[in-house]
């Protein structure tokens, strides 16, 4: 598969999503209306829908309906929503665009910001308990989606990462090398949650323990390469095609190119996404779409 096809892929499940996601989130002129519109409008704010894909297409492969998976789909691009806003944050990463429009509390204001974010986040799990009510998904593999979900998105996942990564602004390091560190933030800041995705939708399909594991590894991968691709991107790609400013740098915050330059972190990109596609020989041509996804990370330009 070619990235053409790829991204004519990520699009057409993205207006699906989108469709899924206009349903299940309350409309802007729900009382009380400002919070609703702030929630809309950063979920709305475009995006790849990434998290949601390979939710859907994990079920698919390992044997179930990807429809079956679209309220945990809508759910995890939910709750990557809320950690974008909470994010871009005064007291967080600090930044004044995402994806080419003003953050939310710069719309907002940094108050109603804050419960936008927490309002994001509780209706994620909402939306993953109503996952039982679909015809074939069981209440046990809901309640293990919920599980996975929040193990990644909590302490010991997303927010512990993003705890170190404030810990560890302006290069300093607690807890051992700059390069263990490093490590440690993002497998669990941006790799936990791309993980779970995967993880969610093999076990809304009834997966097996081997299809699990493949996939986790295949998630890791594939987390560690965007996070560095991301990286990179923060010093040398394009500010409008991003849309974004790039604060990382301006932080001090530990990066990839900070840690190993950034040649050595393309090797590191290159060789975190043959490893994922490695993971991926458990499901032969049925995973072609996630193999052209593995490549594309590294590949993008935003």
């Amino acid at each position: 598969m070619n990235q053409t096809d790829l991204l004519n892929v990520l699009r057409r499940w993205g207006v699906r999503v989108d469709r899924a996601l206009n349903k299940v989130l309350p409309r802007e002129r729900t009382p009380p209306a400002v919070i609703h519109k702030a929630m809309r409008y950063s979920v709305f704010a475009g995006g790849k829908r990434l998290r949601p894909f390979l939710c859907l297409t994990a079920a698919e492969i390992c044997g179930g309906r990807p429809e079956s998976a679209m309220p945990t789909a809508c759910a995890l691009e939910v709750l990557h929503t809320y950690s974008l806003v909470h994010d871009d944050l005064p007291a967080m990463d600090d930044d004044d665009l995402r994806r080419g429009r003003p953050t939310n509390h710069k719309v907002f204001g940094e108050g109603m910001a804050i419960l936008a974010g927490d309002a994001l986040l509780t209706h994620a799990f909402r939306l993953m308990a109503e996952n039982a009510r679909v015809p074939g998904v069981s209440a046990a593999r809901a309640v293990e989606v919920v599980r996975v979900v929040a193990e990644a998105a909590g302490s010991l996942g997303m927010v512990g990462g993003q705890a170190v990564d404030l810990a560890s602004a302006d290069g300093a390091t607690r807890g051992g090398p700059r390069a263990r560190v490093l490590d440690f933030i993002h497998r669990r800041k941006t790799g936990a949650l791309i993980k779970a995705s995967l993880d969610a939708g093999a076990v809304l399909a009834g997966g097996t323990s081997k299809q699990r594991r493949a996939l986790a590894t295949y998630g890791e991968q594939i987390g560690l390469a965007f996070q560095i691709a991301d990286d990179v991107l923060d010093i040398v790609g394009n500010k409008k095609l991003l849309g974004k400013r790039g604060s990382d740098r301006d932080n001090g915050k530990l990066t990839f190119p900070a840690v190993y330059g950034l040649e050595e972190s393309r090797r590191r990109a290159a060789r975190a996404v043959a490893r994922a596609k490695d993971a991926l020989s458990l499901f032969g041509k049925k995973a072609e779409t996630l193999s052209a996804l593995a490549d594309y990370i590294i590949e993008r330009d935003r």
